[in-house]
């Protein structure tokens, strides 16, 4: 049994990875979440969107948007996790994409993992991270990659995904506000054919725009592509693969 840990930074990334997570829940792997920064009003429906996709374990790190570093104390907090869940594979974000995304704390998080990844399986402040031994991150793969060199195929477990976005009320709502300061009305009409009658209502609209968003990124790395997968999730796996032979 493989063990997952999908390490997410403010919750919909659970949902967003949750073709890959539903499959392993459904080949019996354990798999588990945690958000680094998650805003109160949106825990209780981050930890139901997990729960449809399979994940009954849901960590809420409690790190303060824009107010935490990489120093020493932040670390103690990730390593801990990783020490305590003893993942084989850990999913997060990817560290090029977040070096061009102005979203707040994502360079700062790109840093904060993999350095407390690789402090997780050293003899580093061992009392301080709950007495727990030392665990090696292995296999580390990144979400939404700009270079993917993996694709998961998630046609079977599509639905699961769009049933958990649709819990996501306060992620959606935001969505919807966010979306509608970038772009002008006539491209939102394009995006959203039912624009007009849906305005008024943020959350079925920013339901509708993370559905089209999913949708489009899920038939670009499958049948708009050349993966051979009909419904794909891309991902980067960190560093090399190692095999036994040439696979075809």
């Amino acid at each position: 049994m493989t063990k997952v840990l999908m390490l997410a930074s403010f919750g919909l990334e659970i949902v967003e990875c949750g073709g890959a997570l539903a499959a392993h829940v459904a080949a019996g792997d354990e798999v588990q979440a945690a958000v680094l920064m998650a805003r109160s009003e949106s825990r209780d429906q981050i930890a139901q969107a997990a729960k449809i996709l399979g994940i009954d374990q849901v960590d809420f790190l409690g790190f303060p948007s824009g107010e935490y570093t990489t120093d020493a104390p932040w670390k103690e907090k990730v390593v801990t996790l990783m020490r305590r869940v003893r993942p084989d594979i850990v999913i997060t974000q990817d560290p090029v994409h977040a070096q061009h995304d102005l979203d707040p704390d994502r360079r700062t998080i790109a840093l904060l993992y993999p350095e407390s990844f690789a402090l997780a399986g050293r003899d580093w402040h061992v009392e301080e991270c709950g007495g727990y031994e030392p665990h090696m991150v292995h296999t580390i793969y990144y979400m939404t990659p700009e270079e993917p060199n993996c694709i998961v195929e998630i046609s079977e477990f599509f639905h699961l995904k769009q049933k958990a976005l649709e819990v996501l009320t306060y992620q959606l709502a935001f969505s919807a506000q966010s979306i509608q300061q970038r772009a002008s009305v006539d491209v939102l009409r394009y995006v959203v054919p039912e624009y007009e009658s849906m305005k008024a209502d943020p959350v079925a609209l920013g339901l509708e725009f993370h559905t089209q968003f999913d949708k489009a990124l899920a038939l670009q790395h499958g049948l708009a592509g050349h993966s051979g997968a009909v419904l794909g999730e891309a991902y980067r796996r960190e560093g090399p693969f190692v095999i036994d032979r040439l696979l075809v």
